[in-house]
């Protein structure tokens, strides 16, 4: 299946391309601003089983808001229609559409666009309604209020927000997964997506105690997948700076001692050892919270988004043990560059999963 995605380079269009990226049997086009501003549109469609359209405006003049959502939105249909395309769209609508607002009521036309688009061409339309999305690489001040709480606790500010508001929340790489199975099943019309209840406090009183708790180097309690997913977008605003970790190591006659790993959480712990001059990893997680601890040895772990291509490269030794925890959606590895063997604890806060692994191949440095 060929599947298109708009707005491919905002927060949950990446998120939706990483999770896409995984998919053996879907093949992902991704339209950006530029796609848009330069009439590219057309060629982008062309030959789309399925198009996600996600490009929008969330903040703003209210006018401005609704003015490009809806210009977004025909340029789209425009497209459709000058290649013939019968596509099934999914559109990113959101709960707004409920309220009196200018993003709200541009939700609402966009929607009956398309809706009266696919009507015509014979196409499929779903309109997918979401709740608050948040994720790794959110805008803060922009995307959401998860997005913005983040940014401040990881830059050491306090947070104030005015009341105590109730939100419904949902991580990017959940609506992925909804967006996937509605491919699949082919599903059309309006289709709600439940998010996790909670209030602004209240979001607010987890977020500082998982900063409180991860500043002690204690992983906080992620049983629950809404806590993994806020605990992934706070320690991603966190990278690369915080990174590597230095442990207290203590020594006495007898050798040293130092904590590798504390957590509520259990999961797995793996060592490995590397011969000169190997690497391992090249892959990237979604959801999964890991950490590389060299134990003896030298070695560079090397980072890099999925969609960029800077190359982060963190150099740790055995002498000093330090940790990196490995960002989502960033591909990674670790090379032993020193003469001798290398010895490294990785942890994960979940067994492994054969079935579903949360581990898709990708190399760090492209050739």
């Amino acid at each position: 299946m060929n599947v298109g995605i708009t707005g491919a380079c905002g927060m949950l269009g990446t998120h939706v391309r990483a999770y896409f990226h995984g998919l053996d049997d879907l093949e992902v086009h991704a339209a950006d601003r530029q796609t848009f501003a330069s009439d590219g549109l057309a060629d982008f469609v062309d030959g789309c089983d399925a198009v996600l359209h996600l490009a929008g405006m969330n903040r703003g003049e209210d006018n401005v808001v609704a003015r490009t959502n809806l210009d977004l939105t025909r340029q789209l249909i425009a497209a459709l229609e000058e290649r013939g395309s019968a596509a099934h769209v999914l559109f990113s609508s959101s709960t707004h559409i409920e309220r009196h607002s200018a993003y709200g009521t541009s939700k609402r036309e966009a929607a009956a666009l398309l809706s009266d688009w696919a009507g015509r061409s014979g196409g499929r339309f779903t309109n997918v309604i979401l709740p608050g999305v948040f994720g790794e690489g959110g805008k803060p001040f922009y995307n959401s209020v998860v997005s913005t709480f983040c940014h401040q606790l990881a830059s050491g500010e306090t947070p104030t927000p005015h009341n105590d508001a109730p939100i419904e929340q949902i991580h990017a790489q959940e609506v992925a997964r909804h967006f996937e199975t509605l491919l699949r099943e082919g599903t059309v019309g309006d289709v709600w997506v439940q998010g996790e209840d909670m209030t602004v406090y209240g979001l607010l009183h987890i977020l500082t105690e998982m900063r409180d708790l991860y500043a002690q180097h204690i992983i906080p309690d992620l049983r629950k997948d809404i806590r993994r997913d806020l605990f992934n977008t706070y320690r991603s605003y966190l990278y690369p700076g915080h990174y590597p970790v230095a442990l207290t190591l203590h020594t006495d006659p007898r050798g040293s001692l130092f904590e590798a790993v504390k957590s509520p959480n259990g999961g797995q712990s793996f060592m490995s050892t590397t011969h000169p001059g190997i690497t391992r990893g090249n892959h990237y997680h979604t959801r999964k919270v890991e950490r590389f601890l060299v134990t003896g040895g030298e070695a560079e772990i090397k980072l890099r988004h999925l969609f960029g291509g800077e190359v982060q490269t963190f150099r740790v030794s055995g002498e000093q043990p330090s940790y990196v925890d490995i960002p989502t959606l960033h591909t990674h590895n670790i090379t032993n560059v020193g003469g001798g063997t290398l010895t490294t604890l990785f942890w994960t806060h979940e067994l492994f999963d054969a079935a579903q692994p949360d581990t898709v191949a990708e190399p760090v440095e492209r050739a």
